[in-house]
């Protein structure tokens, strides 16, 4: 009695106990919290997935099943729920598609781990078989990827339909798909073909219309009217354009004061050497043969006055003006010219050149248009229609991620199979390579190949299947060597998911595979969290 109760500093042979409750309770908090965010976006997996409305405190209201969408609006307060929902936008940065899959994923290997840890497996050895696994699952991914050209534009086309099925706007899908395909591949450099910049595609939303009107357009389009204030032309044929970031009014010292003007001589000179001033500019644009004109928005005095205007619409010169300061740099490499600073920098070199510049009625308001630029730079406008701004908003987004996934395959040019086939393959090869292994890594192993069945269960689930005879008619299918059966939704049944079109690019698959065994890696390292004022 004596001994147990005796300091275990007094003999260093005898073995002391150590309360590691507290560890324990940390690391099962930090488990549960990011589960609890991986289930919340769980029934939006899939093309049968449910969608979530998102109430903002100011009375917003996104509807969207984007997984990245939806985490980034939830206000988590817990430290590793926030871990997941970086989890999701990095998976969103990396690959553009499968935010709500990674989430998923890791929110099964979090349960797998938890039942680890609680058998007494110390975290270290569970994190390292974590690593392992994912290393293998890679190369499994690799084995069953098919090699893909980007001249196989249809091949193209079938990929980004199959990330725009599981979105709001999937019956837009045979419109939008070919859609992303023709932007990202304008875009990209043949000098530098991996690189693709998606900032080079420029997405307009204009309300009115439904999405069907949604068009590609070569050349740029803006969400303004022209200027009628002196009613200048709305219309110009052999365009000579200039992007001035310059004000055409009057000047302003540059310090604070005020003119005191005693009668009326003086008033008159005033107001004339405006007119001059204005003038004098008006003149020096029209001799360069410049007739449009896009003046950047200003913030310390208007960029054009009604007596600037006047001028301009006498000198038959088209004028669109605020014009947003980060769009300079898109229109300027849209139509290959420089933006004008000064005046006495205007000249005709700078200028860019197109065939027509219009103002287009569309809907209840207009747009402007600019076609037929020469030497135009790689890039590419969409402009998307909709009938409300909830369905123009998740048009938006479910293009930038079909836009993503065309990418990704610019980048990395490898297909592989959709509708949970990867995933049941990679679990079956695991499991059969846990069996190899020794110790408590085989079980570890073991226990995170099952995990991955989460995602053609979770499908099936969303898709009002029973999940349990979908996934192990699945297994079993897979065992008999058809790694290409998925689960195809539409018909409630078991097929080859390669003849049902339904294909995703590799790199969605190994990103989601490596961010979440990361992510679930770095939640099962934490054993205390310490707050500091």
């Amino acid at each position: 009695m004596a001994a147990a109760v005796a300091p275990p500093s007094s003999s260093s042979k005898t073995e002391s106990y150590v309360d590691t409750k507290r560890r324990d309770d940390v690391r099962q908090a930090n488990i549960l919290a990011a589960r609890a965010v991986a289930d919340a976006v769980r029934t939006s997996l899939g093309p049968r997935g449910m969608d979530k409305m998102i109430c903002s405190p100011s009375g917003d209201v996104i509807i969207t099943n984007d997984g990245a969408t939806i985490l980034s609006r939830m206000s988590l307060l817990q430290p590793a729920a926030k871990m997941l929902a970086e989890l999701s936008h990095s998976q969103d940065a990396a690959a553009g598609d499968g935010t709500t899959s990674v989430v998923v994923l890791a929110g099964s290997l979090l349960r797998r781990s938890l039942s680890l840890l609680s058998a007494g497996i110390h975290p270290t050895i569970v994190s390292d078989s974590l690593h392992k696994l994912s290393l293998k699952a890679l190369e499994i991914l690799q084995s069953m990827a098919i090699p893909v050209e980007l001249s196989d534009r249809e091949s193209l086309v079938k990929s980004a339909a199959t990330s725009l099925n599981s979105k709001v706007v999937s019956q837009y899908s045979s419109l939008l798909a070919p859609l992303a395909v023709d932007a990202v591949l304008s875009v990209v450099d043949p000098a530098n073909p991996s690189l693709v910049d998606l900032r080079d595609v420029k997405i307009v939303k204009k309300l009115g219309g439904t999405v069907d009107d949604t068009e590609l357009v070569r050349g740029l389009v803006f969400d303004k009217k022209v200027s009628h204030a002196a009613g200048g032309p709305t219309r110009v044929e052999n365009a000579k354009i200039a992007v001035i970031q310059f004000q055409i009014s009057p000047p302003k010292t540059d310090i604070e004061q005020s003119i005191v003007v005693s009668d009326y001589t003086q008033m008159d000179r005033i107001l004339r050497e405006e007119r001059n001033y204005i003038l004098g500019m008006v003149k020096k644009i029209k001799a360069t043969g410049c007739n449009v004109l896009l003046i950047q928005k200003s913030i310390l005095r208007d960029a054009v006055t009604d007596l600037s205007l006047h001028y301009l619409a006498k000198a038959k010169i088209l004028v669109v003006k605020d014009v947003e300061r980060d769009e300079i740099e898109f229109i300027t490499k849209t139509l290959n010219c420089l933006p004008i600073a000064n005046i006495e920098h205007f000249r005709e070199e700078k200028l860019g050149f197109a065939d027509c510049v219009e103002e287009v009625s569309v809907g209840e308001g207009k747009i402007v248009k600019i076609t037929g630029i020469k030497d135009m730079g790689r890039t590419m406008t969409v402009l998307v229609r909709g009938s409300n701004q909830l369905v123009i908003d998740e048009a938006e987004r479910s293009l930038h991620d079909a836009l993503c996934v065309v990418r990704c395959l610019v980048n990395k040019r490898f297909l592989i199979a959709g509708g949970g086939a990867p995933e049941i393959e990679m679990s079956r090869q695991l499991g059969a390579w846990a069996k190899e292994l020794k110790g408590m890594e085989s079980y570890c192993v073991k226990e995170f190949a099952e995990a991955l069945e989460v995602i053609p269960y979770t499908l099936a689930e969303n898709a009002g299947l029973n999940p349990i005879s979908i996934v192990t008619e699945l297994r079993n299918r897979h065992a008999q060597g058809e790694i290409n059966t998925g689960i195809n939704v539409r018909k409630g049944q078991i097929t080859n998911i390669l003849e049902e079109n339904v294909i995703q690019p590799l790199l969605v698959t190994t990103s989601a595979v490596t961010l979440s065994t990361e992510c679930v890696r770095m939640i099962l390292k934490i054993d205390d969290i310490v707050t500091v004022r």
